[in-house]
């Protein structure tokens, strides 16, 4: 279960600035608590200088990179000062399209518009199936449940060599654990993107790495099946540390994890940072291709009429999976939606508010 973050607060804040109304529903009763349950060591992948929300700067040192507690107080913060209408501990039920409009079945009741806002992340961890048939003597943790190296026994296996993959790697070897990473490389972010206060990657994560070029159409696939490359940690940083490379994990024999290369392995403690999975099932009507993600164009729904998405990886530019990079597409689907609401007049009908869904089933 997700609950409201970036992408919904900037959405609420973009729509109050165009004279809507939004409902914003949180599913827990304080805004925040997904990064209040990370690993204790997480920090963000950006400075602070580039990762305010809008109309707003993260509350920390502009070259220093906030830890997951800031984080969180920050989005705390941030609707309170802006004067968000946030509903907290308000689950999003169902959602179903009758009759020209959309009804939200919620745990505070049922909530009729004519435009709702999705914006709820990841939702489940993503696990491979063959996992049920590791032993039961090997200890098996996801990225969402790992707290800090306490919880790691022995030898230990992270799979997936993404960021968080690398860096949950990176802190299990130098607690002294044999440490192994498998999985393809995702690449990495150049050193030279961080020159200049960052402001080098920030156009690139911005305006060239976006969809309305060829070379960010093609990162954009690569991401979306792949990963997302290293952001500011590095593969070499967990050689350095001790641990040690391996190719992917395909298979389960005699219940222990076999490489690719046919190389079998029997770690004490497997971290699985094999990403999440996006969960629609409580959309009563189809939204999501076969990959998972939905069918929209810059975060307006494909044959919605007033359905939109925001807080997509790559929903727009590599940047928007970042906290300083979300406000522009939430700029943008606010735009869609007050000129929507403009043209209906919908604006001064009863019932009509948008929804911006921050938490599901």
């Amino acid at each position: 279960m997700r609950s409201v973050g970036q992408a919904g607060l900037a959405t609420a804040f973009e729509l109050v600035g165009r004279g809507v109304s939004p409902v914003v529903l949180e599913a827990e009763e304080r805004i925040g608590e997904q990064w209040r349950h990370r690993w204790d060591s997480l920090r963000l992948f950006t400075p602070a200088r580039h990762s305010g929300l809008p109309g707003s700067e993260f509350p920390a040192p502009p070259a220093s990179f906030p830890t997951k507690d800031q984080m969180a107080d920050y989005l705390e913060a941030y609707p309170r000062d802006a004067r968000l209408p946030v509903r907290t501990g308000v689950r999003a039920l169902t959602l179903a399209r009758r009759d020209g409009s959309y009804t939200l079945e919620t745990t505070a009741g049922t909530v009729v518009t004519e435009h709702v806002v999705i914006a709820t992340g990841y939702q489940r961890p993503n696990i491979p199936a063959f996992a049920t048939d590791i032993r039961p003597d090997i200890r098996q943790l996801h990225a969402a449940q790992y707290r800090n190296p306490s919880q790691l026994t022995g030898d230990v296996l992270v799979v997936g060599a993404g960021t968080s993959g690398v860096e949950i790697a990176i802190e299990a070897a130098r607690a002294g654990h044999h440490t192994v990473l498998a999985g393809r490389g995702t690449g990495q972010i150049p050193p030279i993107a961080y020159a200049f206060d960052g402001k080098v990657f920030w156009f690139y994560a911005n305006r060239i790495a976006s969809v309305w070029t060829p070379i960010g159409r093609r990162m954009k696939s690569l991401i979306l099946t792949h990963g997302a490359p290293l952001i500011r940690v590095k593969m070499r940083d967990a050689i350095a540390a001790g641990v040690e490379r391996a190719a992917r994990v395909t298979a389960i024999e005699n219940g222990a994890p076999v490489f690719e290369d046919g190389r079998r392995i029997e770690p004490s403690t497997i971290v699985w940072c094999t990403g999440f999975k996006r969960d629609y099932s409580w959309i009563q009507f189809p939204v999501a291709r076969p990959d998972g993600y939905p069918h929209h164009v810059g975060g307006v729904a494909d044959g919605e009429p007033g359905l939109y998405f925001v807080g997509l990886p790559f929903q727009t530019r590599l940047a928007s999976g970042l906290i300083g990079g979300v406000g522009e597409d939430a700029r943008s689907v606010a735009e869609v939606i007050a000129r929507r609401l403009s043209q209906t007049e919908a604006i001064r009908q009863i019932g009509v508010r948008p929804a911006v869904v921050g938490a599901s089933i």
